[in-house]
């Protein structure tokens, strides 16, 4: 029982280092593993009766750094099409082209680029496309007279809605979760339209609410021209970011190759010479591998923390002091993880890319819950963090951008954000229970 409690006072310390600032997520994850093994007296290096290695040096460090290996690789090829997308023009095109339809109607301009921002985040990620989205977007926003801190909830809401149908994202949860990726997409489909409906109150709300004024917190940038895209091939073009949704939701791809299918479209639908389109492959292959960068440090500390804490020394330690916390039925678990839901924020004990990988994996591993409603309660935190954590980056540049405090975009959000993760876990204890 001591062992137990030790470790969950290495979470609860560690968690503090992390909110505090002082200590970044890619040490304090692969820390947090290792001072669970010590704790639970798991041997440095060792190996079982039949020849199994068991150390942590061997079963948690060096294995921990390929655990994630398959949503790693979904990461680096969304990335890379990310990347042709950005540099072919056809973000910068679809942003424009939704901002001409709304005309001089500041709702209709706000819907329709709400809307055109959450399709473009199915396919996007890494803060380079945060920005080269909300270098446009933004100042869009603003010039029509939404006040900034309310235009940058609404690109942040925006950018949520579609992140819950981006396919990286999904494999990742798979992995984690030890799930069938079709089952992590029939919960974000839910979790997905309830974004969409919280961003409409949001707009609704903060119109009502403010007006329209026209002022600018930030100098309107010039956008850098791109290339048009025009014709038939063009259209195409701009239907991108769709490709890779319909082939793994509705034809089941895997994820890899629905992304490969991807980055050969947008080639095809967009450039005329071979050399040209070969020499902006290499380098949107560079840029992606760099944009993904973070998320993918990320992984490696994830994919520790997790094999550490199912390290069957470990889950001797921890299960009997869990057995006592974690609910077994239905209004208990709605309860619980409903309260708990803002504690994805801050990297904490819900957070997926934080503190949470390890606790969703030691709660599965207790068997009193199903994977399935496990992964149920921590996406529907994971709205609360995926658009409302101030230590996002893509929170902090918006939050710049705008000459807004981050922490007020967050307790703007909060309301919103928590409404949908409760939803959330009602719809999972529904479903699962």
């Amino acid at each position: 029982m001591l062992q137990g409690i030790l470790i969950l006072l290495v979470f609860a310390v560690i968690a503090v280092f992390m909110m505090t600032k002082k200590l970044p997520t890619l040490v304090a994850l692969p820390l947090m593993a290792v001072l669970i093994c010590v704790i639970a007296k798991v041997p440095a290096i060792a190996v079982n009766d039949k020849g199994v290695a068991i150390g942590w040096l061997q079963v948690v460090v060096e294995a921990g750094t390929v655990r994630m290996g398959s949503a790693i690789m979904a990461v680096i090829f969304g990335a890379w099409l990310g990347q042709l997308m950005n540099k072919t023009g056809i973000t910068e095109n679809l942003v424009k082209k939704s901002a001409e339809l709304g005309g001089d109607k500041p709702l209709l301009i706000t819907l329709v680029l709400s809307a055109v921002v959450a399709v473009l985040f199915t396919t996007l990620s890494g803060l380079g496309s945060i920005i080269m989205v909300g270098t446009i977007v933004l100042p869009i926003l603003i010039s029509v007279g939404i006040p900034a801190i309310s235009a940058a909830s609404i690109f942040l809401m925006s950018f949520t809605t579609g992140l819950s149908f981006n396919i990286a994202n999904w494999k990742t949860f798979a992995t984690l979760f030890s799930l069938d990726i079709h089952q992590i997409r029939d919960f974000e489909v839910y979790l997905m339209a309830a974004t969409a409906f919280a961003t409409l109150v949001l707009i609704f709300v903060e119109f009502k609410k403010n007006g329209i004024k026209f002022a600018f917190s930030t100098q309107m940038q010039e956008p850098k021209s791109s290339q048009q895209l025009t014709g038939i091939r063009g259209a195409l073009a701009m239907l991108t970011p769709l490709i890779p949704i319909v082939l793994v939701a509705i034809f089941k791809f895997p994820v890899v190759p629905a992304f490969i299918v991807g980055i050969l479209w947008i080639l095809l639908m967009s450039q005329n010479s071979y050399n040209k389109a070969m020499n902006l492959l290499t380098k949107t292959c560079y840029d992606g591998v760099t944009d993904a960068g973070p998320a993918l440090i990320l992984m490696v500390g994830i994919g520790m923390l997790f094999l550490a804490v199912t390290h069957p020394m470990v889950k001797a330690v921890l299960n009997p002091l869990l057995l006592k916390i974690i609910p077994s039925t239905r209004l208990p678990y709605i309860i619980f993880f409903s309260l708990l839901a803002p504690l994805a924020l801050y990297r904490g004990p819900m957070n997926l890319f934080g503190l949470g990988s390890g606790i969703a994996a030691l709660i599965i591993g207790l068997g009193t819950l199903s994977p399935l409603a496990v992964m149920g309660a921590f996406l529907a935190a994971e709205r609360i963090q995926g658009c409302g954590d101030p230590t996002n980056t893509q929170n902090v540049w918006a939050a710049n951008f705008c000459e807004v405090d981050v922490n007020n975009i967050t307790k703007k959000l909060l309301p919103y954000l928590w409404a949908i993760a409760v939803f959330g876990v009602v719809l999972s204890a529904i479903q699962f229970f």
